[in-house]
């Protein structure tokens, strides 16, 4: 082969790596984005409806009572909703401690809001918290039979 050919496959090749860096940084980027910075699916008064809201609710609206885990290492287990947030992540003090590396020390929570409703909030977590296969970014009304998807983990809330 000639030099000039050499020469050009070195280039093709440099810039090909340089591609794969720059593309790198972008997925990077996009996923260590702040909560603030894209909260486009929050809900926040006025805004659109949940598909928690949408569904029909059965027996005047009743709150959930429970939190029940359907996949993941703990399925099957049951947790009550009381007055008070639940923390769920990888650290010790969590309500919820999930053991699963896709889940963040301080992933979502879970919080009551004055009309017996429950809000979940990603906590920041890297990989995200997902509510119907959407990932949210701020808070979020959750209903009863709603899946919420946290690293390998799935959580409904039950009447």
């Amino acid at each position: 082969m000639s030099a000039l050919t050499l020469t050009l496959i070195r280039l093709a090749f440099l810039g090909l790596l340089w591609a794969f860096v720059l593309i790198t940084i972008s997925v990077l980027r996009s996923d260590l984005r702040s909560p603030s910075m894209g909260a486009r699916t929050a809900v926040r008064p006025g805004n659109r409806r949940t598909a928690a809201e949408s569904r029909p609710r059965g027996r005047a609206g009743r709150a959930p009572k429970r939190i029940l885990i359907t996949q993941g290492s703990l399925a099957g287990t049951s947790v009550p909703l009381r007055d008070q947030p639940i923390t769920i992540g990888r650290a010790p003090d969590s309500t919820i401690v999930l053991d699963d590396d896709y889940v963040s020390h301080r992933h979502a929570q879970l919080t009551p809001d004055d009309k017996g409703r429950w809000v979940v909030e990603d906590l920041g977590s890297t990989n995200g918290t997902y509510i119907d296969r959407q990932r949210i970014t701020g808070r979020m009304l959750v209903g009863p039979g709603v899946s919420l998807r946290i690293g390998k983990t799935v959580l409904e809330l039950r009447r």
